[in-house]
């Protein structure tokens, strides 16, 4: 038997085991070890996992992780979400609707400080979604807003996910940050424009917020300048070289902490945040050492110089490739963890991007928009689930009907970033 279809039968039964709701952790690390037994030899393979998981864990560039975990964490416990939601809602006093505004806003704001979509999602929804329903919102706009949101998480910089992708396709992490602004920026302008839309085309929906004057508006903006100030430091440093990107998730955590602690955070809280900052590390590098040990077997299972190979064969356009992997990804974003997944096909699918001829950068971002849509898509879509936990009297139906006007804003956004991939590389 070839390496290759080795590599095949290998990749089958890891797809097995993680509908049999193995961890995909576990089952990456096991596909990872067997098939490299298979195709090297069983010592080899015991090599890898002596070595393997140290070396990933000692290894300088995934340090940030941790850092921008905990920068997120504190702005989360010292309640710095409420602020900047009350801020909001100040900014768009009198519109239909306006809540909801101000709830998509406050998540892309503080995507900017948080990194991760369902840290944003979860804090969030506990401050914004109570008072949206005790304002007469309809349920499934509340929790569809919010839940939409949160996946602006995933892209604004500092983003774990663009961060992860640069690691393992040997990218600069800073260009990758550049790069996810502004279709970071277009994805929280869409979403606007969806609730403006679904207001208009039904009123009962959500009703005018409080009238609020200029000066009022104006004082509003205290709530955003921290998470402001924040993102401006780590992103300017990182694009002007003044510190590297581990230098400025060290940065911003002890710059968020200081404000966390201005605002009253507790000795109890502060351990708390970083006991959550340590969960949540362990989970990522679980899957990181997974997807490492994986990646050896891709390796000498050749199955993405085969699969490039197969491809060119086929004689296919370079954009009807590009549709094929990401189909591939929005199907996969259905019933698996975006964190996962771009651990498990990025180094397959990578290659094959690269032979079609697309830019690495410009495909980060595609991907990473791709992603996101899985984080509200069902049936796992964990945003949706975040926002059941925290309102678990709104029917999982009602949370997706409203979510569904925001996925396809989601696809717009796509279908702008692949017709102007200016929109990603402008700024690097």
């Amino acid at each position: 038997m070839s390496a290759s279809l080795i590599g095949l039968v290998c990749i089958a039964g890891m797809l097995l085991l993680i509908l049999l709701r193995c961890p995909v952790a576990l089952a990456m690390a096991v596909t990872g070890f067997l098939g490299f037994s298979w195709i090297v030899a069983f010592e080899p393979a015991v090599a890898i996992l002596e070595t393997g998981p140290f070396a990933t864990l000692s290894n300088y560039g995934f340090s940030p992780i941790p850092m921008f975990i905990l920068m997120g964490v504190f702005a989360s416990k010292a309640r710095m979400s409420a602020a900047l939601f009350s801020g909001a809602k100040k900014l768009f006093g009198g519109w239909r609707g306006g809540m909801a505004l101000a709830a998509v806003t406050s998540c892309g704001v503080f995507s900017a400080i948080s990194g991760s979509s369902l840290a944003t999602a979860a804090s969030m929804s506990r401050v914004a979604l109570p008072e949206m329903r005790s304002q007469g919102y309809a349920p499934s706009l509340a929790a569809g807003t919010l839940a939409a949101g949160g996946t602006l998480g995933i892209m604004i910089p500092p983003s774990i996910a663009l961060l992860l992708y640069a690691l393992i396709t040997e990218q600069s992490v800073g260009q990758m940050f550049v790069a996810g602004i502004f279709p970071g920026l277009v994805g929280l302008l869409l979403y606007c424009i969806t609730i403006a839309i679904m207001v208009a085309r039904r009123p009962d929906l959500a009703r005018p917020g409080e009238r609020t004057s200029l000066g009022e508006k104006i004082r509003g903006l205290k709530g955003v300048l921290p998470f402001g100030g924040i993102f401006a430091f780590i992103i300017g440093g990182i694009y002007t070289g003044l510190f590297t990107p581990t230098e400025a998730a060290a940065v911003g955590a002890a710059g968020t902490l200081v404000i966390a602690l201005i605002r009253g955070m507790t000795l109890m809280q502060f351990r708390d945040a970083v006991e959550e900052t340590l969960l949540m590390s362990a989970m990522i590098f679980f899957m990181i050492i997974g997807a490492e040990i994986f990646g050896y077997f891709l390796s000498v299972s050749r199955i993405s110089f085969t699969l490039v190979e197969y491809v060119d064969s086929l004689g296919l356009a370079p954009y009807a490739v590009l549709f094929i992997v990401l189909a591939l990804y929005m199907l996969l974003g259905c019933v698996m963890d975006s964190i996962a997944m771009l651990l498990l096909t990025v180094p397959v699918v990578f290659p094959l991007i690269i032979a079609a001829g697309f830019d690495p950068v410009w495909f980060g971002i595609v991907t990473v928009i791709t992603v996101e849509l899985g984080l509200i898509t069902p049936p796992v879509g964990m945003n949706v689930f975040v926002i059941k936990t925290v309102a678990p009297d709104i029917p999982i139906g009602d949370v997706f009907r409203g979510v569904f006007p925001f996925v396809l804003s989601d696809i717009v956004r796509l279908g702008l970033l692949i017709v102007f991939p200016i929109l990603a590389l402008g700024l690097i």
